[in-house]
């Protein structure tokens, strides 16, 4: 018999010198307590093979027992093997059946995870056992009580008489949280990190709000099969919505959601979402199916899916052969207006699907592909669709070769042979509905520069053959063309140090002189599948060519002048202010233009002025104004601000008019209301500004002319620790008459689900910077809460 005050005593014989299998494998063949690879973070966890090696650490106040029989610690007593502490008032442990049983003040963390209670056996091989009258915490800052706690393995448990929740908890004070899971039965799996609840009932502030003899929530945030919070709102469109969500998690790289959503006024939505990511694919499906809408009386459906795959790495001694798809459909063209929510990719009015080929090769690229469009019409504001396409293109790029003895050009070439194609009721503004086009452009250029000026010359020639069919049969109508441009981009950059408001700045003065010069050539009898006008602005404005697109080359002959000056902090590299305007002039007519346009024949353009200030980081405003000086009136303008002071913080305004066509206030926010009655609530990274706090977050979409809101969606947050209730009214334009109106309620409950409908993605789809309350920054790592 041995005595020991003070004494610490690890349970295994070293045996000299030897170290012990576990350092062993740690030192040598990688089987022990190693580096995650490619980070300097430890394993949290060991292979059975070493667990089983390792030493008991045993120490106390006083301590008593046999070499290989029970060992009892008295007084401060604690034991310790790996992923396992023990502390209390007493323990024995049997170091033949590694049997351990603690009385008085029993604290156990493991992994993490703490429990405490009067008294607990465990075997420290099996760790099978019970805690008695047990608290617990969880890494996932979930915590919970009950009347008694069986260990069936290293991983299961089984609480009895339960209670569940993330609330805080108050030590020396009755556990009373502000929800909680309360269930006879609670089976906790931490290899899968789920929390199963047999006959459970969620509460809320002590009132049921949700039972079932089948409660399922997480204890982490990893992937677990099972059924989804609930959503539910209130429409004017649809009525009352109810959706149930079920996820499979049915591999760690695919996984499937089936989303069955009752619409009061409609029938029943069956959607259903499928992912799937291996190493040289991954992709994702998505449908949707409504039999007998009871508002259209008819079926509705949609589908839409993305794929991208690898084929061939390395293929042929170039780069990997890839293919893409993409494929969207819906079963009619009042689903964009009805269903705006339930396929992202499907809400808008143009719908593509396309497959595609790529490859590349020493500068080369290669490409083929089809495209095909599904437009939704709407009577009040029909568009013209797009042409569908199929063909196939190859480009070029060299940088830095030399030419005529002079290096540092750089030589692009795109090439492609292209088909086009529509339903001939879809044509506007042409007599042919498909055809063929062969186009090649290339274009070489130098750049010269110093740190004080620079000049670019640029060549480029675009050559197309189109080959139209007749619209009543007979012949193909072909035609080509063959048009060069020359232009040279030029620039100069004065600096000067400078002060403003007691700061001092680098100040800059940036002239620059943009020439470009196309010969006219004749294309009102080739076809126009793609060609478009740009928005007015600066690239537009120094660009060779007035359209977008291929089938138009604009003949323009034009000087276009800027000046732009700037502030720069020279101690951060920040750019504090910029200036800038910019006026093209045409040397000559412009006859080239989209098919029912007029030549331009004014010499001189309007002008556009840009200004942004960000004085301060924690604010900024933008403008943009495009001035005709001869009409003296602004064609187009746009003032915009943003005051972002700090995380969870953001107001925006902007003010946008374009002369005849709109009119519009548009405002963001997102605030919390106890900073308009006082100081600045303190900020902690990674965490909200604190239980309690209401937050007022919103955008307003505002018709001047009209005098009416256009969109709307504006609501509350309150954050009050372990759970956040948000309430958001949403009003959204789905035509020029109509509008759909929502009332979003929703329940977060922290580590447990949202119940209620999904305000918080209209939030982030709709607020600028919306910053979501509960953004994780550092997951939580057992050795948080090591001792």
């Amino acid at each position: 018999m041995a005595r020991a005050v003070q004494a610490t005593i690890a349970m295994v014989a070293l045996g000299g010198a030897v170290a012990p299998a576990w350092a062993q494998g740690a030192a040598g063949d990688g089987t022990g307590l190693q580096l995650k690879p490619g980070t300097t973070m430890l394993q949290q966890q060991l292979p059975a093979n070493v667990r089983k090696q390792l030493p008991v650490f045993v120490s106390g106040d006083d301590m008593e027992g046999e070499l290989d029989g029970t060992t009892v610690i008295k007084g401060s007593a604690e034991l310790r093997q790996h992923e396992t502490v023990l502390r209390s008032d007493r323990i024995e442990y049997n170091r033949a059946t590694s049997d351990t049983k603690a009385i008085g003040h029993v604290l156990v963390n493991k992994l993490g995870d703490r429990y405490s209670g009067p008294e607990m056996q465990i075997n420290l091989d099996t760790h099978k056992g019970y805690f008695a009258q047990p608290q617990f915490q969880f890494l996932n800052d979930g915590k919970g009580d009950a009347s008694r706690l069986e260990f069936l393995d290293r991983t299961h448990s089984v609480v009895q008489d339960g209670r569940y929740s993330t609330c805080p908890r108050d030590p020396g004070k009755e556990w009373l949280p502000d929800w909680l899971v309360r269930a006879s039965r609670i089976e906790l799996d931490r290899q899968e990190d789920v929390g199963t609840a047999h006959w459970g009932v969620l509460e809320f502030k002590g009132v049921p709000i949700l039972s079932a003899p089948y409660l399922s929530f997480p204890l982490s945030d990893k992937r677990k099969t099972g059924a989804l919070t609930p959503t539910f709102g209130l429409s004017s469109q649809d009525g009352f919505e109810l959706s149930v969500p079920y996820y499979f998690n049915l591999a760690p790289n695919y996984d499937a959601t089936i989303t069955p959503t009752l619409l009061t006024k409609r029938g029943v939505d069956f959607g259903g979402e499928f992912r799937y990511l291996q190493p040289n694919y991954s992709g994702e499906v998505k449908v949707g199916f409504m039999p007998s809408d009871k508002l259209r009386d008819r079926n509705r459906w949609a589908y839409a899916l993305g794929h991208n795959q690898t084929l061939v790495h390395g293929f042929a001694g170039g780069g990997d052969l890839g293919l893409s798809l993409g494929l969207n459909r819906v079963g009619d063209s009042n689903y964009w207006r009805d269903f705006p929510r339930s396929i992202t990719s499907l809400t808008s009015r143009l719908l593509a699907s396309g497959a595609g080929l790529s490859w590349s090769h020493s500068g080369w690229n290669f490409s083929a592909g089809a495209n095909r469009w599904q437009t939704l019409q709407d009577p009040d504001s029909v568009i013209t669709p797009p042409y569908d396409q199929a063909g196939f293109g190859a480009s070029y790029v060299r940088e830095n070769m030399t030419w005529l003895g002079v290096p540092g050009w750089d030589l692009g070439i795109e090439s492609s042979v292209t088909r086009f194609q529509r339903p001939a009721l879809a044509v506007a503004n042409l007599g042919k509905s498909t055809g063929d086009r062969a186009l090649l452009v290339a274009d070489l250029t130098r750049r010269w520069q110093t740190p004080g000026w620079y000049v670019q010359p640029r060549a480029r020639v675009n050559l197309a053959q189109y080959r139209t069919d007749a619209t009543t049969g007979g012949s193909k109508v072909t035609a080509s063309r063959a048009i060069p441009t020359l232009s040279v981009d030029s620039g100069l950059v004065f600096e000067r140090d400078t002060s403003l408001f007691g700061r001092d700045y680098v100040q800059t003065l940036e002239p620059r002189a943009f020439v470009t010069w196309t010969p006219y050539r004749d294309q009102s009898n080739m076809p126009n599948y793609d060609a478009g006008a740009p928005d007015f602005s600066l690239s537009s404005l120094f660009s060779e060519n007035a359209f977008t697109g291929y089938d138009r080359v604009s003949d323009t002959r034009a000087l276009t002048l800027g000046l732009s000056s700037r502030l720069i902090s020279p101690a951060t590299g920040a750019e504090v202010v910029r200036l800038g305007v910019a006026q093209r002039a045409l040397l000559a007519d412009q006859r080239v233009t989209l098919p029912g346009d007029a030549p331009v024949t004014e010499r001189v353009g309007d002008t556009l002025f840009s200004a942004r200030v960000q004085w301060d980081p924690l604010w900024s405003i933008d403008s943009n104004v495009q001035y005709n000086f001869k009409k003296k009136e602004s064609a187009r303008k746009t003032i915009g601000g943003r005051y972002t002071p700090g995380p969870y913080r953001v107001l925006s305004a902007a003010y946008r008019i374009q002369r005849g066509v709109s009119e519009q206030l548009d405002l963001g926010w997102q605030w919390p209301l106890a900073a308009l009655f006082g100081p600045a609530p303190a900020y902690q990274r990674g965490q909200a500004l604190g239980p309690g706090r209401w937050y007022s977050v919103g955008r307003l979409n505002y018709s001047l002319p009209d005098r009416k809101v256009i969109d709307l969606i504006a609501g509350f947050e309150y954050d009050a620790g372990c759970w956040i209730a948000r309430v958001v009214a949403e009003r959204l334009q789905v035509n020029t008459s109509n509008a759909n109106q929502r009332i979003l309620f929703q329940l977060e409950l922290n580590g447990f689900g949202r119940l209620g409908a999904s305000s918080l993605r209209s939030l982030q789809s709709n607020v600028p910077r919306y910053q979501y309350l509960r953004e994780e920054v550092v997951k939580p790592n057992r050795f948080q809460q090591y001792d």
